[in-house]
């Protein structure tokens, strides 16, 4: 949707014209003078067309803030709980870029049915000091202020409670028409500032074009382009024109881009922070007025499959139902259930993935989505922790060489977690599926997992601490990604390598952990651990008042899924050379074309007539009997254990 900004302040003053009343900037217990704005449908509003309600309340609104979305339905529910005597509800937009079109679509999303007016020059956004969006001022009969901030603490950055503790609004106003003064009169708005007009500074040596658009495509466009998790695009000079300020303050207070690991502790492919030089052009560019520079020096604009993160379309999608799940308007106290959905895959041969992506098909309801894959199929025991979607997890480049399998016969489950958001939605999820031809796979990718369940977090208490080790492999393996996972009272997590030489080695530190921003942790390197390394995962929780996020403080807390509760993972990935061949290899029908060579000549990789520890990595029943098939304990399954375990099965067949 095209803004053109370089005339838009011009344009919009003529086409919204607000009338020439001498004003003030005002605040609490100051009148508002009256006004003239027009409204998205070009229709003039004054203030003083509301002299019939004793209470109005002017609402700044953005079309794009995350919060101001999420407040809209809201806003409409406190518009219809009153009459036209007693109150309305007036929302102003003063983003420089919200276009009117784009407002006129914002209002039919959100069902609002109260006046939106467009408010191009900021001028009655600077009449009563407004700065953000939301951000609300309730003025009384003599249109005097006398509440402004908040709509209530539900939802604030970072925080999604499952209710309001505080309706501070609806409370103000019903203090007011009760004829009682306002007991708390201000509150601290948080969402977006509100995109103000600038005049650029056109002579500033860093542009958009030159500079600043190659930042946004290295570090933000990713999420941040039409269809993705991002609340805005900023694809364009005409995304990004308005939201100078906004990304600086995100920048500076390092919420954005999501990046959480402590740089003292290993290097990762998928670091999305900012460099200092990265940080400085950016301060520079806002504080010259965010300007656009010479077009002709922008950088090609990035490909992106449309609809998906992943590198190339999808060789095959599966939706997690026929028909929509229905998302309930209010979860109650417990939330949403988890709701789990099986997919048969009708694979009839062996499949091997190098790219997937669970996808969310309603994003303002969907949590997360874990999809697991059964490889024996639908209602077995057996599982794998496939892919997932969570809060800022972000797609990676496939490497070449490293897939995960899906054997032919498996199915799926999709294990999904709603959020309600105050009106009833619908969801059909998916996960796509990039394939690779077995020869291509030199590495099978394993998730696995150490956690933790039996912790009890007590009341009203900082920095409890909670551990877990993650099982021992008897052979070299290499670890690729790490993923923590805590709910709302997560505070930090750290991974350590306990070696077996009584060494030990910090591998990620999280030490502000953000449940908003869930990220995999991909090694720049593969890191190879040795035979009976340990992983130590250790979280520590916060489930004091000084957790802004923490749904009650006086609640003894342990292992559960909603996120009133809480969970303790450390999920990780490792690789496993792998023969396709091998994997591919299931013994002969009939049992007497079995022998110790049909094992070896696909195998017995070096000629030596043994199968080792590594050699057994490739084919998962030897992998995990391994044990057990080497008699002597040396390592080894010679051609004679072969023979002797052979020997057992035929006759145990015989026997049956």
């Amino acid at each position: 949707m095209l803004k053109t900004h370089h005339c838009f302040n011009i344009i919009a003053v003529a086409a919204f014209c607000l009338s020439a009343v001498p004003v003030y900037a005002g605040g609490l217990g100051e009148a508002v003078q009256d006004f003239q704005l027009r409204d998205y449908r070009g229709n003039e509003v004054s203030l003083s067309d509301f002299d019939q309600s004793e209470l109005v309340v002017l609402a700044f609104m953005g079309t794009e803030c995350p919060l101001a979305k999420l407040y809209s339905s809201r806003l409409q529910e406190l518009s219809e709980k009153y009459s036209d005597s007693q109150l309305t509800v007036v929302a102003v937009n003063s983003n420089v870029q919200d276009s009117v079109k784009e407002i006129d679509a914002w209002a039919r999303q959100h069902g609002v049915k109260f006046s939106v007016l467009k408010d191009p020059a900021q001028v009655v956004a600077d009449l009563v000091n407004a700065e953000r969006t939301p951000q609300m001022f309730l003025l009384d009969k003599n249109r005097v202020v006398r509440y402004q901030g908040r709509i209530d603490d539900q939802y604030v950055i970072g925080i999604v409670r499952d209710a309001p503790t505080r309706a501070d609004l609806q409370i103000a106003i019903d203090e007011l028409l009760a004829g009682k003064k306002v007991t708390v009169n201000h509150t601290q708005p948080l969402g977006c500032l509100i995109g103000r007009s600038e005049k650029p500074n056109e002579n500033s040596t860093v542009t958009y074009s030159n500079q600043i658009a190659r930042i946004f495509q290295k570090r933000c466009v990713g999420c941040h382009r039409s269809g993705e998790i991002a609340p805005f695009p900023l694809e364009s000079y005409d995304d990004a024109f308005g939201w100078g300020p906004m990304i600086e303050e995100v920048v500076r207070e390092q919420r954005m881009p999501p990046w959480h690991a402590d740089p003292k502790h290993g290097k990762f492919s998928n670091d999305s922070s900012l460099s200092k030089s990265e940080k400085e052009l950016i301060y520079e560019w806002v504080k010259n007025g965010s300007p656009e520079g010479d077009p002709k020096k922008l950088p090609e604009p990035i490909k992106y499959i449309s609809g998906w993160q992943i590198a190339k379309q999808p060789d095959a999608i599966f939706n997690m139902a026929k028909k929509p799940f229905k998302v309930a308007a209010n979860g109650g106290p417990n939330g949403v259930p988890y709701q789990h959905f099986w997919v048969e895959t009708n694979f009839t041969e062996d499949k091997w993935v190098i790219a997937a992506e669970a996808r969310p098909g309603n994003h303002t309801v969907v949590h997360h989505i874990i999809v697991y894959l059964y490889p024996n199929g639908k209602g077995t025991q057996e599982r794998e922790h496939f892919c997932a979607y969570v809060p800022g997890l972000r797609q990676q480049e496939p490497i070449p060489g490293y897939a995960k399998k899906i054997p032919a016969g498996a199915a799926l489950r999709f294990e999904m977690h709603y959020t309600p958001t105050g009106s009833e939605q619908q969801d059909i999820s998916s996960v796509g599926f990039v394939f690779t031809e077995p020869k291509n796979v030199t590495h099978k990718i394993v998730t696995m997992y150490a956690g933790n369940n039996k912790f009890k977090l007590k009341p009203h208490k900082d920095n409890q601490v909670v551990k877990a080790k993650s099982i021992t492999s008897s052979v070299d393996v290499q670890l690729l990604t790490m993923a923590p996972h805590m709910h709302l009272r997560g505070k930090s997590f750290k991974y350590e390598a306990l070696f077996p030489d009584g060494t030990r080695e910090v591998l990620l530190d999280v030490p502000n952990y953000d449940f908003n921003w869930q990220t995999a942790y991909r090694l720049a390197e593969p890191r190879t651990l040795p035979a009976d390394t340990r992983l130590l995962c250790t979280a520590t929780f916060d489930n004091s008042e000084d957790n802004l996020a923490n749904p009650d403080p006086s609640e003894t807390v342990s292992w559960g899924d909603q996120s009133q509760e809480e969970m303790m993972l450390g999920y990780y990935d490792i690789l496993i050379p792998v023969n396709p061949q091998a994997e591919a290899f299931k013994l002969p029908t009939d049992i007497n074309n079995i022998t110790a060579d049909t094992f070896l000549k696909i195998l017995d990789k070096d000629g030596d007539r043994n199968i080792s520890r590594r050699e057994a990595q490739v084919h998962s029943k030897l992998r995990q009997g391994f044990k057990y098939m080497d008699h002597n304990k040396n390592g080894m399954i010679s051609e004679e254990e072969l023979d002797l375990i052979i020997k057992v099965i035929k006759s145990k067949r015989k026997m049956q």
